[in-house]
């Protein structure tokens, strides 16, 4: 670090440009006064004087040689260190005269003459990204690559089928693919009188729809959040269609009694491969959503555990095949094994490639039981979640353990902040001993 130079009482930074930065800044050395009598006080300053100057130079090469997106952050990165807040021109145009006379004279070089850069982020001049809505999803994901950090290539594509669908469905409704920027309230209007259309033509549901507009309200605020906007616009804000006729959809639990006298029988299951058969006896015993089961690495299969259990946690690894992303935070849960789910689990300590990361398990077992008249009509394999549940509600146990064992929020069931720790494993196991079924010696 060069040590400051003193010039009659006052402190100088002075500091040769480094090369990288020879493109964008046309001076060899910098002088720029520390306003400072003080040589200690001048050497605290020469450190974050000299930053500003880096930062400043890295922002013009990003303006220089980036895209569109890059420019207008650089744009937005230079203003924020010459100490104003990036404007569009039209907001700039609209500020108080001697706000624009300040930033016509901060983009002066020392020699008073306008710096190209500095002047055309002060003033507005560089435009946002000209991004398609046909793009918008790719740019989203690049954007979100750190939330979905955990997804392995199911999840992923889980994640992308709905938005580009949104997105796709919002072009529609307008006959155009537009810049992003230019979607407003009128365009998000158009894509719900475009959704009404399609309910009422096509009897469609009025919660797909608003899942299209919950998708494209993220994706336009991740957006401008990205841009760093000062006032992003919210097009989606109070978009939605409500059907007062639509019927309230709930997953219909497999009766307990069906478990046992249909399922349970020697032979009912053989008819299906070993691994879809023991995902679907460990969901009768743990509650847990069939994901949950068939993505498990074998180390979230604690089998020498003084307690047996499922661990059902994010996994992060560098493949992204060994990745796993579990629903929400309160999804994290370890969950005792007993009955005909321990004994499934341990036929399979390492867990269950034949579906891990795949979306085959479902519709494989509901169809194999349907054709076996081994599920009632109107109910899936989903339901066990749900009778697990209600085994525990009919056994006595109260919503804030049904609901940790379920891996539900117990904050949302409250309504109020949840204290203390997490149930202790030892204390779920005696939940799950109670309301354990009957294993048949051929199931064991």
């Amino acid at each position: 670090m060069s040590k400051p130079v003193l010039r009659g009482k006052t402190w100088y930074l002075k500091r040769r440009v480094p090369a990288r930065f020879a493109s964008v800044e046309e001076r060899a050395v910098i002088w720029d006064s520390l306003s400072t009598d003080s040589y200690s006080v001048a050497v605290q300053k020469s450190a974050g004087v000299w930053l500003n100057y880096i930062e400043g130079w890295e922002a013009r090469l990003a303006g220089r040689d980036g895209d569109a997106s890059e420019k207008f952050r650089a744009a937005q990165q230079l203003a924020a260190i010459r100490g104003f807040q990036f404007l569009t021109i039209d907001k700039v145009e609209q500020a108080p005269l001697e706000e624009i006379l300040q930033r016509v004279e901060a983009s002066q070089r020392s020699d008073g003459e306008p710096d190209e850069s500095v002047a055309s982020a002060l003033l507005g001049a560089v435009q946002a990204p000209k991004l398609k809505l046909s793009s918008l999803m790719e740019h989203d994901e690049v954007l979100a690559t750190q939330d979905n950090r955990f997804k392995n290539s199911e999840q992923m594509r889980l994640w992308r089928s709905p938005r580009a669908r949104a997105v796709n469905n919002l072009i529609a409704a307008l006959g155009k693919d537009l810049e992003v920027v230019t979607v407003g309230s009128a365009e998000a209007r158009a894509h719900k009188k475009w959704w009404q259309a399609r309910i009422m033509r096509e009897g469609q549901s009025a919660d797909t729809a608003n899942k299209d507009f919950h998708y494209m309200s993220g994706m336009l605020s991740r957006f401008y959040e990205d841009l760093e906007h000062e006032d992003p616009p919210r097009p989606y804000a109070g978009v939605a269609i409500r059907d007062r006729h639509a019927k309230k959809s709930r997953k219909n639990e497999v009766p307990v009694d069906w478990i046992v006298d249909k399922w349970f029988v020697e032979g009912a299951l053989d008819g299906l491969n070993d691994e879809a058969r023991d995902i679907l006896l460990i969901s009768v015993e743990t509650g847990c959503r069939q994901n949950e089961i068939y993505n498990l690495p074998g180390s979230a299969i604690c089998l020498d555990d003084p307690i047996p259990h499922l661990s059902v946690e994010n996994e992060l690894a560098d493949d992204p095949e060994e990745r796993r992303e579990v629903k929400n935070t309160a999804s994290h849960r370890k969950i005792p094994l007993v009955g005909v789910a321990l004994a499934a689990a341990l036929r399979h300590p390492n867990g269950f490639p034949r579906y891990r990361n795949k979306a085959s398990y479902s519709a494989a077992v509901n169809k194999y039981l349907r054709a076996n008249d081994l599920l009632p009509a109107g109910v899936t394999i989903g339901g066990t979640r749900h009778t697990w549940e209600s085994r525990m509600k009919k056994a006595g146990y109260d919503t804030d353990d049904r609901g940790e064992l379920m891996g539900h929020s117990v904050k949302e069931r409250r309504g109020r902040e949840v204290y203390g720790d997490d149930m202790p494993l030892a204390d779920r196991l005696l939940i799950v001993q109670k309301v354990m079924l009957r294993v048949p010696a051929h199931l064991k």
